[in-house]
C-alpha cells in the first residue's frame, strides 16, 4: 500500500524490450535506501516490481497487461517518473489509501499557473464519473490529490509549489496521460451495495 506522497523524482534511463514485457531502468537515489530486489515500488502510480537495484537505480519489468493499462507504455528516456516506497506499518499517514491498481488513463486538459498556485485539469474516461467527487481523493500518476471541481468528464485539482517541485508535474503539457486510481474506498463501498440483497 503507497500513500501517494511521492518521495522522489526519478528518470528514466533506459527501456527494453523482450518478448512480451518491457523492462524499465529507473535512475534513483534515495529512494533505493532500503530497497531489495523483489520489493513494490509505486512508478507514476503503478505498483511495480524491482528486479535488480544498482547504485544509482532499479530495474522493473512491465507485462502486456501493465503497458495496455497504464500511461507506462509512452515513457522513453529522459522522462520523469514519480517514485514511492510502500508505507511502513509504524509509518504515518500523510495521504490516502493508494494501491498502485491504475483504474484508467486520464489526459491533462490545462495545466496553468494562478498565482502562487497551479491548476490542473484532467479528463476523465466516462465510466469514472461514479467515482470523482468534489473534495474527495485522487491519485494522478501517484501523486495524491484533492479534486477542487468536477465538469463533464473533466476534474480540477489545486497544484501548490511543493507539489509542482517535487513531482513530475513540472514537465507535463497538455494532452499528456496520465494514470488515475480513484478512491478504494468507494469502489468497495459501490460493490457492497450492489451485492446487498433486496428486501
Amino acid at each position: 500500500m503507497f500513500t501517494g506522497i511521492i518521495e522522489e523524482v526519478g528518470e528514466i534511463a533506459e527501456i527494453a524490450d523482450s518478448g512480451g514485457f518491457r523492462t524499465l531502468r529507473v535512475r534513483a537515489g534515495r529512494i533505493l535506501d532500503g530497497m531489495q530486489r523483489g520489493a513494490s515500488i509505486s512508478v507514476n502510480g503503478v505498483c511495480l516490481t524491482a528486479r535488480t537495484i544498482h547504485n544509482d537505480g532499479f530495474t522493473a519489468d512491465l507485462s502486456r497487461e501493465t503497458l495496455e493499462r497504464t500511461s507506462l507504455n509512452v515513457l522513453i528516456a529522459g522522462s520523469l517518473a514519480n517514485l514511492e516506497r510502500p508505507m511502513r506499518a509504524d509509518g504515518r499517514f500523510d495521504g490516502h489509501i493508494v494501491q498502485g491498481h491504475v483504474d484508467g488513463v486520464g489526459r491533462i486538459r490545462a495545466f496553468s499557473r494562478e498565482g502562487d498556485d497551479y491548476r490542473l485539469e484532467v479528463e476523465f474516461p466516462e465510466s469514472a464519473l461514479r467515482y470523482i467527487v468534489e473534495k474527495g481523493s485522487i491519485s494522478v500518476d501517484g501523486i495524491s490529490l484533492t479534486i477542487a471541481r468536477v465538469k463533464p468528464y473533466v476534474f480540477e485539482v489545486a497544484i501548490i509549489p511543493h507539489t509542482f517541485d517535487n513531482t513530475n508535474l513540472r514537465r507535463v503539457q497538455a494532452n499528456d496521460p496520465v494514470n488515475l486510481e480513484f478512491d478504494v474506498i468507494a469502489k468497495y463501498v459501490e460493490r457492497m451495495l450492489a451485492n446487498r440483497p433486496l428486501n
